[in-house]
């Protein structure tokens, strides 16, 4: 851990090593955020399993801000080689700085890797001048890129308040498009399915209904309840999921993070298993997601044979079901997918925060950006005039 002494009374310190910080210190600043992805286990296995690493191009290089020897603020950043699993397209830039002759890579990420839900921001310690710890990380920051060549650094997928405090460090914001589903408290999914209009209802219980008579049956799991058989089994369907999209797929994380969810994630854990009737012991499909507070967040996916609907149930029908009971406010399905618009998901901007340290690369960013995000939101305005609702809802 390399430490440095600013003239205030903080110190400040990088690590390429999560472990370097007490779990219990790290945690007292990330638990009470909505987001369950910043917290010290989910970062920690994707360290220790392998996943995040000089030579998978995402290098740790978390900043930590220290008050008499107490932890007070954290960024959780990265050191990257490639933009591949940021889920924030950046190639545009990086082919502006080619043009430019100006070096693209390394860059500075801050952000939960591999996760496209929204949410990152500094962490700090309640009742500290947070403005004041704010200025202070960016300075850092700056000073870090500078030091080591950098091209820029960017936060992504950061959360939507803590945004406008960035951008008056002269972070420049670029939208993006998402989805999520919000619950308007409904009562039970028939509640739910009542704001479609009569076709799309139509099509929905159609779904719902092709599971049953194709003799699977889909139960939910949670916490302690998950089997452990299931996370090698979740990771060879993920495996599989996303070898079908060839140089596309998102393969990411390796079977040791998967192994050690059960020992140190489980309890944020939902898992949607379908099961054969003639093979009722082994789910021959799962979904995997995330839940912390009201909120909820899809993740993973996938099966051992085509079964008709199984991908919308599994992911959003039985998810979506799962919510209502237990009370959840928002489900985030995770990236891609326009079909998502058809089961009831709105388009909703998402965020990044970008500095560029060569000045022309700035001023490119800082001359287009208005009219990008225009566009993109136009993007999102006409995706929701798709949405098969029989009244417009309010988020």
């Amino acid at each position: 851990m390399h430490k440095r002494q600013p003239s205030s009374s903080y110190t400040t310190s990088w690590t390429n090593d999560i472990s370097s910080i007490d779990r219990a210190a790290w945690d007292s600043l990330a638990k009470p955020l909505a987001i369950p992805f910043l917290e010290w286990d989910w970062l920690r296995l994707m360290e220790i399993s392998g996943s995040t690493t000089a030579k998978t191009g995402w290098l740790p290089h978390h900043l930590s801000v220290w008050s008499s020897g107490r932890l007070v603020a954290l960024a959780p950043m990265y050191i990257k080689g490639h933009s591949a699993g940021e889920f924030v397209f950046d190639h545009v830039w990086a082919d502006v700085a080619g043009r430019l002759e100006i070096e693209y890579y390394p860059k500075m990420v801050g952000m939960s890797p591999f996760t496209p839900m929204a949410g990152y921001r500094f962490l700090i310690a309640a009742g500290e001048n947070e403005s004041e710890l704010t200025a202070l990380m960016v300075a850092e920051i700056d000073r870090m890129c500078r030091s080591y060549r950098m091209s820029g650094s960017s936060f992504l997928f950061a959360d939507p308040q803590w945004r406008h405090a960035m951008l008056k460090h002269g972070y420049l914001g670029w939208r993006h498009q998402s989805y999520a589903w919000h619950n308007q408290n409904y009562r039970n999914f028939d509640e739910y399915l009542a704001v479609f209009n009569s076709n799309q209802r139509r099509n929905i219980k159609r779904e719902r209904q092709a599971i049953e008579k194709q003799g699977v049956t889909i139960r939910t799991f949670t916490g302690d309840d998950i089997p452990r058989s299931f996370f090698p089994l979740m990771y060879r369907y993920y495996e599989s999921t996303n070898d079908k999209f060839g140089p596309w797929g998102c393969r990411y994380l390796t079977k040791p993070f998967f192994d050690g969810l059960y020992h140190y994630f489980r309890h944020r854990l939902l898992i949607v298993a379908a099961f054969d009737e003639k093979e009722a012991s082994i789910p021959l499909g799962m979904s995997m997601l995330v839940t912390k507070g009201t909120q909820l967040y899809g993740r993973y996916w996938g099966c051992s044979r085509p079964v008709n609907a199984l991908h919308f149930n599994a992911c959003y029908y039985v998810p979506i079901e799962w919510a209502i009971t237990n009370h959840i406010r928002r489900f985030d399905p995770g990236a891609g997918g326009g079909h998502k618009i058809r089961r009831g998901f709105e388009a909703v901007p998402s965020y990044s925060l970008h500095r560029f340290y060569d000045p022309r690369l700035a001023r490119v960013m800082q001359t287009h950006i208005d009219e990008i995000n225009q566009l993109e939101q136009e993007q999102i305005d006409n995706l929701n005039h798709e949405l098969p609702f029989a009244r417009r809802l309010k988020n």
